[in-house]
């Protein structure tokens, strides 16, 4: 994988006027010298979601180069994500109440406590998502993703867990809706009958 330096030289040196430049003939007509200065069209911004992949992809892959020593992407595992996910915490801004403290439980509580500042749940499932597709995307196999290991989901779901017994917010599967089906029945001109299906949301 490329470092975030490597990534920013080659970003600049393909926009830093090393293209190279035809010029057109001096027997070519006006219609051609314009068509030839026209600018270059835009290239296709990325969604956000496909933007916030790359960056978190970057940042995890930052993070494994600065272990000591550091971990080459492809000998990464379940374990060098979960400390991953450990080490994100010191930048969470959701406030997990401790067995001990007298707000554990509260959803809303009276007042300030020192109990540590986590990463939500959700924002850490919603970041495995983000980056188990994009270790597929970068060559990974399927078969050895780490971000798909089986102690990810036993993780991520302790942290629901905990989290929504120490905020006293439960957590709420949603229900999948489901279409419902109706058959319609019509007589075809030689006197069978088909049924013609309709999915409803």
């Amino acid at each position: 994988m490329m470092s975030n330096e490597k990534i920013g030289a080659v970003e600049g040196s393909s926009s830093s006027g090393g293209a190279i430049t035809i010029a057109s003939p001096p027997h070519q007509d006006n219609h051609h010298r314009q068509a030839s200065s026209a600018p270059a069209p835009a290239p296709q911004q990325l969604s956000r979601y496909e933007s916030q992949k790359r960056r978190d992809w970057n940042t995890f892959g930052q993070y494994l180069k600065n272990q000591r020593p550091s971990v080459p992407l492809p000998q990464c595992n379940y374990n060098h994500v979960l400390d991953f996910l450990r080490y994100l915490d010191q930048f969470g801004k959701t406030k997990v109440h401790l067995n001990g403290c007298l707000f554990f439980g509260q959803p809303d509580p009276p007042g300030p406590c020192t109990c540590p500042l986590r990463q939500a749940w959700g924002s850490l499932d919603a970041l495995i998502g983000r980056l188990r597709a994009a270790y597929e995307e970068n060559g990974g196999l399927q078969e050895n993703n780490p971000f798909a290991s089986g102690a990810i989901r036993v993780y991520l779901r302790e942290v629901r867990d905990l989290q929504a017994k120490a905020r006293g917010i439960p957590y709420k599967k949603k229900k999948k809706k489901r279409p419902n089906l109706q058959i319609k029945a019509s007589n075809n001109n030689d006197g069978a009958t088909s049924a013609n299906f309709q999915l409803q949301s």
